[in-house]
């Protein structure tokens, strides 16, 4: 069986836009992700290890935890044997007190991807794969998140751009989400229902491919 975890943020852990409720495993994403890949014939599993407000190597100044480098390797080694890990950071590195573009943020998904290569292993176990999944592009922000990410969509510009290049150099997957969906049509920054949907068939595509080749 393939063991595969999702390494991100309110987007895959599935917050209801303008709520905070939570769409059920087989409403967002990753549970799309997986029964896909189920009904495909592909044994799978799919960890989720997603936090609201997680930034790939920042802080948050009014909540703990949110550096998403602090506990990735002993993740990696909680974890283990993995096959893949996908990462979906990016999009909360620009909330309204950081003054991050699209460089910076890309280097902090760097540094992710240093680690899980180092994280500490038991012998024999492989390093796992890595695929990075660009955010949607972000929209004007709307309702109860737009005060926290004001100014996002403009400081977003050219993410993922900037992670593909990331990708190339460290010779990881990548994938833009933008190319099958954009952010939340009711709040700009999240993912509506229909939305998760798209993305995790799209996903399962991708993935697919990748499982297929360590066979």
């Amino acid at each position: 069986m393939k063991h595969i975890l999702v390494y991100g943020d309110s987007l895959s852990w599935g917050i209801i836009p303008n709520s905070r409720k939570r769409f059920s495993f087989d409403k967002r994403w990753p549970g799309v992700l997986e029964n896909q890949l189920q009904d495909h014939g592909v044994a799978v599993r799919v960890t989720e290890n997603c936090l609201n407000g997680r930034r790939t190597v920042w802080s948050d100044p009014f909540k703990a935890g949110r550096d998403g480098s602090e506990g990735l390797a002993q993740l990696i080694e909680i974890s283990a044997p993995l096959s893949l890990v996908v990462l979906v950071l990016g999009t909360n590195d620009f909330q309204v007190m950081h003054t991050n573009n699209a460089w910076m943020s890309a280097q902090g998904m760097s540094k992710l991807i240093s680690i899980i290569r180092q994280a500490p292993l038991e012998p024999g176990m492989s390093v796992p794969e890595i695929l990075v999944v660009a955010p949607p592009k972000m929209l004007v922000p709307k309702g109860p998140v737009s005060a926290k990410f004001e100014g996002a969509e403009l400081k977003c510009v050219g993410l993922a751009k900037a992670l593909k290049a990331v990708a190339e150099e460290q010779q990881v997957y990548f994938y833009d989400s933008a190319d099958v969906t954009d952010a939340s049509r009711v709040d700009g920054i999240h993912l509506d229902e229909d939305q998760h949907q798209v993305l995790g068939k799209a996903l399962a595509d991708v993935l697919k491919c990748i499982l297929e080749l360590q066979e």
